[in-house]
């Protein structure tokens, strides 16, 4: 009996080999398929690496000074120093003000009144007009915000004049002291395009056979399903474990991103997220006849993945139904690990809940795709 099952074993291990070795070929003589895995996902690292900045600067800003005093100056200079606001033109009516922002030429419209130095110097309470162009909140959010603290900190400067204030606050950022964007988005952006690329080329690989008639040659030859699809999963594993590391080498060289933890922790937690993806990939599969519905599919799976796993937004900051909705997306759990690895320096006695959590879901996503690769077999 002990022999028996090592010759089926063996000869499992034999069928799952060529169908590998089978998808290996189709790999090769597919160009476009090894650019979508390794080169697509750099290119588009470079892009959004570069071009996304969360740390907003530089608003355009435009001035009404109606007190044209020195008391102005010191504030408008007090604006520009903080380097959130850059003045772009100065304006001699409220009309024109308005105008600038109405045309998109500013973001931002500051009036100093006329009688702004008087009141001042009086010992009254002065008025400073900042009209916030709302169509982008986050560049409205920061400029009310910074445009508080500067009126606050001048009101200060009136009150105290030489005198120190009571009470110092010095905050300390730990983990990302500058508030580096690629530092924050660059471990979740690796964490998409290994979703992407796992899910998309296992859907085409198996729609593929689908459209050319192959796959009902696979299902009349003794291979199993579940070895169908280890087969045919063995070297997608292989492009995405390498596409990670490529991301992870020029996020560290090219990005100056540091990490502070254990890389081969993170590739454990890595491995049962793949498998889930794949997973994926091998279902949506089996539900579609044409890779233009399975794009779709997939699509209509990466998406909630980009904005409710917390890559983009704070799923603290999410209504509470849309945080439960969090906690069964694969692509929540490892983007966290991945920042904690990298940015924070977790290790396995932080991170063992994600990496059980990913297995779970692994193994449910491919108990799925088998049991629906059967169903099609019958």
């Amino acid at each position: 009996m002990h022999l028996r099952g090592l010759t089926m074993f063996r000869e499992s291990m034999q069928r799952i080999f060529s169908v590998a070795r089978k998808e290996v070929v189709h790999i090769r003589r597919d160009p476009a398929t090894l650019f979508f895995a390794l080169a697509l996902p750099i290119i588009e690292l470079f892009l959004l690496g570069f071009a996304i900045d969360t740390n907003i600067r530089h608003i355009r800003t435009v001035v009404y000074d109606a007190a044209m005093t020195q008391e102005s100056e010191v504030l408008l200079r007090s604006f520009v120093n903080s380097e959130d606001f850059d003045i772009r033109g100065h304006v001699k009516t409220d009309a024109e003000l308005h105008e600038w922002i109405v045309a998109g030429k500013a973001k931002v419209g500051i009036k100093i009144p006329e009688d702004y130095s008087r009141r001042l110097q009086a010992g009254q309470q002065a008025q400073i007009l900042i009209l916030v162009d709302g169509t982008e909140s986050s560049v409205a959010g920061e400029a009310v915000n910074v445009g508080n603290a500067i009126a606050l900190r001048e009101s200060l400067r009136q009150v105290l004049r030489e005198r120190p204030l009571p009470i110092d606050i010095r905050p300390r950022v730990l983990f990302n002291p500058d508030t580096r964007s690629p530092n924050f988005f660059i471990p979740g952006l690796m964490v998409v395009m290994c979703q992407m690329m796992a899910t998309m080329l296992t859907t085409n690989s198996i729609v593929k056979e689908k459209e050319f008639g192959t796959m009902e040659q696979l299902f009349m030859t003794p291979v199993k399903a579940r070895e169908v699809m280890l087969g045919k999963m063995a070297p997608y594993i292989v492009l995405t474990f390498i596409e990670f590391t490529m991301i992870a080498l020029f996020m560290r060289v090219v990005f100056q991103v540091p990490i502070h933890g254990s890389f081969f922790t993170l590739l454990m937690i890595v491995f049962p997220f793949v498998l889930t993806m794949l997973g994926t990939g091998l279902f949506i599969s089996a539900r579609s006849t044409s890779r233009e519905s399975a794009g779709q599919l997939v699509i209509g799976t990466v998406m909630p993945s980009v904005f409710l796993s917390g890559y983009v937004f704070p799923v603290d900051s999410m209504p509470l139904v849309f945080q439960w909705v969090a906690q069964v997306i694969p692509t929540t759990w490892l983007i966290d690990a991945a920042r904690g690895v990298i940015l924070r320096g977790a290790g396995w006695r932080e991170l063992w809940p994600h990496y059980l959590v990913l297995w779970a879901m692994a193994i449910t996503m491919l108990g799925l795709s088998t049991w629906r690769f059967r169903k099609q077999l019958t």
